[in-house]
């Protein structure tokens, strides 16, 4: 064998030494206290700073710059592992490390230089600044501007459903620099946006879901960003390099997806060898076996999905198709198995007193974020016939 392939094996088993370290910080630090905090809808501070002392907000950033450098199979290994047992956290290191993507992958080295080694520890925390009232999947009909003042931009509109934009520090804000180009994706550029005089965090969102995570409105009002701070220093490459980091975020939700439908399968399991009805345990009745086992199918059918997408990630081959299907089988397995798993639970999973509630009201987000699957399956689809074009 020879060194590379040792070398390949020894990162290899060294992410997967992590991989295990944070499944067990999750089992003994996370499961205790996520019910407190999502019943009271608290912004988990104690939980970041764990996640700082875990590298976590490193994780996918290179070595060179702090971070720990993982591939994105490991990473999502991370993620799913998180998410089977509260979900809402992944989320906070999620947008961030998408922001720090963006800026590793299209930025200036001053930009990198500046921000990803602060990112890395946490210290910086990222948000990412797309949507707005009325532009999510058509991000070309984004409203926010920014105009040249000098060395400057003035940057004015709204976004909102911004995660980690309350305790955050700065957001990668996608903006129109030229509002009249055509087409309109041409005149679209992003800005790496710190918190200051004209960035106002209007309010956090009341959800049903994925509580915990200051997720808010954002309100910007002749906001002063230095013309330094546009990602790459070239105007009009703001779609395209959204867009570049949509792959890893897609295979994020896929797995943040995952994680919910393994956690609900895990509760299902339990329950229904605990639970007795009609004389023996309800796991031994023929309606439960079967939602056990499609619900056990989804699990594993969803993580081959993001294996894949995850793995051509990392050899830096084209995976948005691979992608956009784990993110849709990811998603509608969390989205199958709560429910799945709230039936059989039966009347007590109306109860706060137990888990799978949570997971169920979390599942659905999945299906929306990062591309609504509804788009996900014409996304599919599309990239189809363009491969196997007749």
């Amino acid at each position: 064998m020879n060194d590379i392939a040792h070398r390949n094996i020894a990162a290899s088993e060294e992410q997967q030494v992590f991989v295990d370290a944070v499944e067990s910080w999750a089992e003994k630090e996370l499961r205790p206290v996520a019910r407190k905090f999502d019943q009271a809808d608290e912004y988990p501070h104690e939980i970041v700073e764990q996640m700082k002392e875990l590298g976590l907000f490193g994780a996918t950033i290179g070595e060179e710059y702090g971070g720990l450098g993982l591939s994105a199979w490991t990473y999502a290994q991370i993620v799913v592992k998180v998410a089977s047992v509260w979900m809402a956290p992944s989320g906070i290191f999620n947008s961030h490390l998408i922001m720090a993507s963006a800026i590793e992958r299209a930025g200036t080295e001053e930009q990198k230089r500046s921000y990803l080694p602060r990112m890395a520890t946490g210290e910086y925390r990222g948000s990412v600044g797309l949507t707005e009232p009325n532009a999510g999947s058509d991000l070309q009909a984004i409203h926010t501007v920014a105009t040249r003042d000098g060395d400057d931009y003035l940057v004015n509109g709204n976004k909102t459903w911004i995660t980690n934009s309350l305790h955050g520090h700065g957001t990668l804000l996608l903006v129109k620099t030229d509002p009249a180009a055509e087409p309109r994706h041409t005149g679209m550029s992003l800005l790496i946006a710190d918190k200051g005089p004209g960035f106002h965090v209007v309010g956090k969102l009341k959800k049903m879901g994925y509580r915990s995570i200051d997720t808010c409105e954002l309100n910007f009002q002749d906001f002063r960003v230095p013309r330094s701070q546009l990602l790459g220093g070239v105007e009009g490459k703001g779609f395209y390099q959204t867009a570049g980091g949509l792959e890893l975020g897609r295979i994020n939700v896929a797995a943040r997806g995952a994680g919910i439908a393994e956690g609900s399968l895990k509760h299902a399991l339990r329950y229904a060898q605990e639970r007795s009805a009609f004389g023996k345990p309800i796991w031994q009745h023929q309606a439960v076996q079967l939602k056990l086992a499609d619900m056990a199918t989804q699990v594993e059918g969803a993580k081959r999905l993001i294996e894949q997408a995850a793995r051509k990630f990392d050899a830096g081959e084209r995976c948005d198709l691979e992608a956009a299907m784990a993110k849709l089988a990811g998603s509608e397995a969390g989205a199958f198995c709560s429910q799945e798993a709230m039936r059989i639970f039966g009347g007590y999973s109306y109860s706060v007193e137990y888990e799978i509630e949570r997971y169920y009201r979390d599942a659905m987000l999945m299906c929306i974020g990062e591309g609504t699957n509804e788009i996900l399956r014409t996304v599919i689809a599309k990239q189809l016939v363009e491969r196997y074009r007749i």
